[in-house]
């Protein structure tokens, strides 16, 4: 019995801990702090996604945008916009290091042009069923919509769709034909 009163005692506190532990509603905003601990699916983190190597939209807006604006003025930019597609890998919605740049050159457009509207285009290759594919040109598409939005760019100039694997750059069933599939096209209109 003795036992018994001592376990329930002991459940009787726990219970406690987790209510005083889970006492916020959720209705206070996040603080600068929290926002910043979002990963790249939640939005405030690109790059990385899962916190090693990530880069902040705080880091970027601070010490990266006067890096960005220099360039910008060097005529550098519209070179670097004339590249439009942007490569993945094998089932990640990751974007290359070597996409950075690119991308930022085209969020220092959007910026700088609000008028201008971009549609993200997510394509995948052949493997995987048609709602994978579809799900998974979706978050390439995200992917590069977020990192634009962190660089400057405002997000209602970016629409994003996803074709799956309906529309191959490249017909075949091959390596080659499969890493030409996996992008994300940029249509401005």
């Amino acid at each position: 019995m003795n036992t018994m009163m001592k376990q329930s005692a002991f459940a009787l506190v726990l219970s406690l801990g987790l209510v005083a532990g889970c006492s916020t509603t959720g209705d206070e905003p996040m603080t600068d702090e929290e926002m910043s601990a979002v990963d790249q699916d939640g939005g405030a983190s690109v790059y990385g996604g899962d916190g090693d190597g990530g880069i902040s939209s705080d880091e970027l807006r601070d010490e990266q945008r006067r890096d960005q604006a220099e360039q910008g003025a060097s005529g550098d930019d519209a070179a670097m916009r004339r590249i439009t597609t942007f490569y993945f890998d094998f089932d990640t919605a990751q974007i290359k290091a070597e996409s950075r740049d690119v991308l930022a050159a085209h969020a220092r457009y959007l910026a700088n042009n609000p008028d201008v509207d971009v549609r993200l285009e997510g394509h995948t290759d052949e493997r995987g069923t048609k709602e994978y594919n579809l799900a998974l040109g979706e978050r390439r598409a995200n992917a590069v919509q977020r990192f634009l939005v962190v660089n400057g760019a405002d997000r209602g100039q970016i629409e994003t769709v996803s074709y799956g694997e309906e529309k191959p750059a490249a017909m075949g069933s091959n390596e080659s034909a499969w890493a030409q599939n996996r992008r994300v096209e940029l249509i401005f209109r």
